[in-house]
């Protein structure tokens, strides 16, 4: 999306939690000009606490209980860095992470939460499931329900006697004890009594339904090693376990320690009755990372999720130069605590019930918060723009224009050019007298992600793809970047960023950055001229493929179609994260491995789609092909994208190559044909390789970490313009390779 205002200040939001969701999506109901909101986040998918003992319990699926940061991101035109806070640097203002440069802010809010205090306890990191972070925790359970089918008893052990231990102990209880046959026994442990902070009424009502479920309480049971299938206590007294959770007392992230911030005496940021650091102006903080110092509340999301319009009220008023309003906390909240079987327990200070009336309040209560971040209007676009011009290779040139282009030009020749525009490739071949030849390509695309370090490593990777896929080696690169308009330096951080993502791909593939270009532009864009050179006597071209050879595909398509649908906020947040993954997946050992196994012909599948790019090869070739549709292999989600009626802004001028299928040409709208057509952004290889050495070349591609597949076969031309033919099972099951004894 073209930026319409200078950017002025960078508004950097510091983890995905329940404020945080609604600062975002305020920003989208109310952007302020000039400011840019970057949303740094380990996980892309944010639980709502609240619900996570009804998901234990069987009640909400992973879906329902979770917030596409992604899409809530796009909604608020915010930049979404995948990655986890490690330090801050106050005198640069910049935040450290774990695997991007480090990322400026003007003005700062941390919301990352807590997690169970276990570091303490020798053991317990390595022998239980702790209940936060809470992504890696629902692949725990979801491991743990697997193997619980597989045994006849499972012993249960949950180590925590506050409200969150309680309800997962009775949330994991029912849902354990479920499907019939099953046996499961539940220890709860506590080190002091059940629910420390709540009313001696509720104690005793929750004393009763635990009894009454046959969970066993341990309280005054200190915990203090944990051993493979044993809790160790003070005492001495050993509870042995197959499986334990760990839902204790909130624990800081450490690294906060390092920040020179005030803290609390457990280590959480100190904050007023602004929401603002106690130690530095442009620092805000929520949720349980942080304690109001003169009015300290208990690590609760009854208190989190109130926090989100105060936190953005103060935001907006110090991005504009306005005073801050207090935001002090009610005394009490009511806490609703759900027992997994439909009833819940609600308690505030000496008032206590119980019932299937108090989980229909608090379901309803849940599901209205989830509503206002999960139901977002679909992204329209402005009064002059086509809503699904897309980034990356899908904003190439068509093919036929540039074709009748490049025929209208006749540019001259030269004795220096071994392959160029009277016979194309991936890439130009240039020889001079008494040295080696050296190939030469380039590419150059507006961003099509947000995070510019992101996009480096992808625009590289997608420029090497051109060198690779001629069995060359990457020598050197120049780069030719756009970067809208910024204070100086914003722009440096854009641009560090930008060049910082690239050079780390390029320096690992062997390339040296040698010099460039940069100006300003409406659009973030970046591009690579790559000089590579050539192995001898392995030069491989478009052409060369011969009848009979298998067709090999080294990664899934479908990376146009989801980045389309990510532009529109369509497409969840695990899809487009695997479209990442396959981008930022080097072609390099891919091209090393064909090499290896006698490819006949190779090209790098990009703009103009799997379909166009094999037409190339056929027509360099004289040969026609045969393609499997159930052998295509499909980045998860792309198909059901299709049948949405989602695509890529190159789609419809991809769909003339089509006409190369002949009688079994489908429609551009059906997901095989749309699949054929999807223009790619740093995709597989295509390569042909023989039928005798297919099998192998497959089982070692799979083995370097690539989705590769046998996809068809190459024919005997049939007429003058190369054919497809589309035909089921056209590619048997590959035969188990030979392994070398």
């Amino acid at each position: 999306m073209q930026q319409q205002v200078a950017i002025a200040q960078d508004l950097v939001l510091v983890g995905g939690g329940h404020a945080h969701v609604h600062v975002l999506k305020s920003f989208g109901m109310r952007p302020m000009p000039s400011v840019r909101v970057t949303l740094i986040s380990r996980d892309v998918e944010t639980p709502y606490s609240g619900m996570l003992p009804g998901y234990v319990a069987g009640r909400y699926a992973f879906s329902e209980c979770h917030i596409d940061l992604g899409r809530l991101a796009r909604f608020a035109g915010a930049r979404l860095i995948r990655d986890e806070a490690i330090g801050l640097d106050r005198v640069g203002h910049f935040v450290l992470c774990r695997a991007h440069p480090p990322i400026r802010w003007d003005l700062l809010s941390i919301d990352i939460g807590s997690a169970p205090r276990a570091d303490d306890v020798p053991g317990a990191a390595e022998h239980t499931i702790a209940v936060k972070p809470i992504a890696r925790f629902v692949r725990r359970w979801e491991a743990l329900l697997a193997r619980a089918k597989k045994v006849p008893m499972l012993r249960l052990a949950v180590v925590g006697g506050g409200a969150a231990g309680i309800e997962l102990a009775l949330s994991a209880q029912y849902r354990l004890a479920a499907p019939p046959g099953s046996a499961v026994e539940v220890t709860l442990v506590t080190r002091e009594a059940l629910l420390p902070s709540h009313h001696r009424r509720v104690r005793r009502l929750f004393e009763r339904i635990l009894a009454g479920r046959g969970i066993t309480v341990l309280t005054g049971s200190e915990v203090v090693r944990v051993e493979p299938g044993a809790l160790i206590c003070a005492d001495g007294e050993r509870i042995a376990f197959d499986e334990a959770l760990w839902v204790t007392e909130a624990a800081a992230a450490p690294w906060l320690a390092q920040t020179g911030l005030p803290l609390t005496a457990d280590g959480f940021l100190a904050i007023d009755e602004t929401l603002r650091s106690t130690g530095d102006p442009i620092i805000f903080a929520a949720g349980d990372v942080a304690t109001m110092i003169a009015h300290p509340r208990e690590k609760a999301g009854v208190y989190a999720v109130r926090q989100g319009p105060p936190l953005v009220a103060n935001l907006r008023r110090v991005l504009a130069g306005k005073r801050l309003r207090r935001a002090v906390p009610q005394r009490r909240g009511l806490a609703l605590i759900g027992t997994g079987d439909g009833h819940a327990v609600a308690s505030r200070g000496p008032l206590a019930a119980y019932g299937a009336g108090c989980w229909r309040l608090k379901d309803w209560i849940d599901q209205r918060w989830m509503r206002r971040y999960r139901e977002l209007p679909e992204m329209a676009a402005g009064e002059s723009e086509d809503p699904m011009r897309c980034g990356g290779c899908a904003a190439k040139v068509p093919a036929q224009v540039l074709a009748r282009v490049m025929g209208r030009l006749g540019p001259a020749t030269s004795e220096a050019v071994m392959i160029g525009l009277d016979r194309p490739d991936d890439a130009a071949l240039i020889s001079f007298p008494g040295a080696p030849p050296l190939l030469q390509t380039v590419d150059f695309f507006r961003a099509m992600v947000d995070d510019p370090y992101l996009f480096g490593q992808i625009a590289a990777n997608h420029a090497l793809g051109d060198v690779y896929a001629m069995g060359g080696i990457p020598e050197s690169a120049l780069a030719i970047a756009t970067l809208p308009p910024a204070r100086p330096p914003i722009v440096e951080h854009d641009l560090f960023h930008l060049l910082r993502g690239g050079l780390d791909v390029l320096e690992a593939a062997g390339a040296a950055l040698v010099g460039g270009h940069s100006a300003e532009g409406t659009e973030l864009a970046l591009g690579f001229a790559v000089t590579g050179s050539t192995r001898p006597g392995k030069l491989l071209r478009k052409g060369g493929l011969r009848p009979g050879d298998r067709l090999i595909l080294t990664k899934p398509l479908g990376t146009g179609v989801i980045l389309a649908a990510d532009a529109r906020g369509a497409a969840p947040a695990p899809i487009v994260e695997g479209a990442i993954a396959t981008m930022v997946q080097s072609a390099g050992p891919a091209a090393g491995c064909l090499l290896a196994y006698r490819a006949t012909a190779c090209t790098d599948v990009t703009g103009f789609g799997l379909l166009g790019h094999l037409l190339e090869m056929l027509r360099a070739s004289e040969v026609d092909a045969v393609l499997d549709p159930a052998a295509i292999p499909a980045l998860d989600g792309a198909l059901s994208l299709f049948a949405r009626g989602l695509a890529s802004s190159l789609h419809a001028d991809n769909a003339s190559a089509l006409a190369a299928l002949g009688s079994d040409a489908a429609s551009p709208t059906e997901p095989i044909a749309a699949l054929l057509i999807d223009p790619q952004t740093a995709g597989g290889l295509l390569a042909g390789v023989t039928a005798d050495l297919a099998a192998q070349c497959i089982a070692e591609l799979r083995g370097l970490g690539y989705r590769a597949a046998e996809i068809g076969l190459v024919t005997h031309r049939t007429g003058g313009d190369p054919r497809v033919h589309l035909e089921q099972g056209a590619t048997r099951a590959l035969p188990e390779p030979a392994i070398a004894s």
